[in-house]
């Protein structure tokens, strides 16, 4: 299954009865793809919960998928795609085998094509920033031009175009997607008009 999104939201700690808000909010302002990590806190029960309100064309899932065993739960509550920080091909070959997109996380030249190779349906460059910024993306899409790159870590509203320039297929952000006092504040309108903003610099 083709995940085909620019901009993946990545909520870690969240609050339970804010996340179903929220959710709904980033994606009435144009997010398409949306993961909860494993490490918060009743991830597992917001997925469950909240995975049948995913409107049509949209997407849940589940990263910091570290292991097989967090794979299982993941699927199992309905997480729509899984992202993982490492590369494990019995993760890999579980979400395949269930239909289930997975981004799996690779930094080094090897890693990276130890991910694709195993079957995952993008590369997640984990953690870019510093000496792997856009240019790292850049000099990885030489040898591997047919791999997806999912570029995580250090995107904001300022560097987003470079990495897309640089020939990523996608990003993954986190509160500066979504605007780190609306998070605070537990406000779904103000966390939907940061997404708004970040989308329309895209579009730009």
């Amino acid at each position: 299954m083709k995940l085909d999104v620019p901009v993946i939201g990545i909520l870690r700690g969240v609050a339970p009865d804010f996340f179903g808000q929220l959710m709904m909010s980033a994606f009435a302002a144009g997010l398409q793809a949306m993961e909860v990590t494993f490490n918060t806190l009743s991830a597992i029960e917001m997925v469950r919960t909240h995975r049948t309100r995913v409107p049509a064309g949209k997407w849940l899932g589940m990263g910091t998928i570290r292991n097989l065993e967090e794979a299982r739960k993941a699927v199992a509550a309905g997480a729509m795609f899984l992202v993982t920080p490492n590369v494990d091909p019995s993760v890999i070959r579980y979400a395949v085998s269930h239909g289930v997109p997975v981004i799996a996380g690779g930094l080094t030249p090897t890693e990276v094509y130890a991910a694709w190779s195993a079957g995952a349906t993008m590369v997640k460059v984990f953690p870019c920033g510093g000496p792997h910024g856009p240019r790292y993306i850049s000099d990885l899409r030489g040898p591997y031009d047919q791999i997806p790159l999912v570029a995580v870590g250090g995107i904001t509203a300022e560097n987003v175009n470079s990495y897309f320039e640089a020939g990523a297929a996608a990003v993954g952000v986190g509160a500066t997607l979504f605007g780190k006092q609306a998070l605070a504040d537990h406000s779904p309108d103000a966390a939907g008009e940061h997404v708004r903003r970040f989308l329309k610099i895209l579009s730009s």
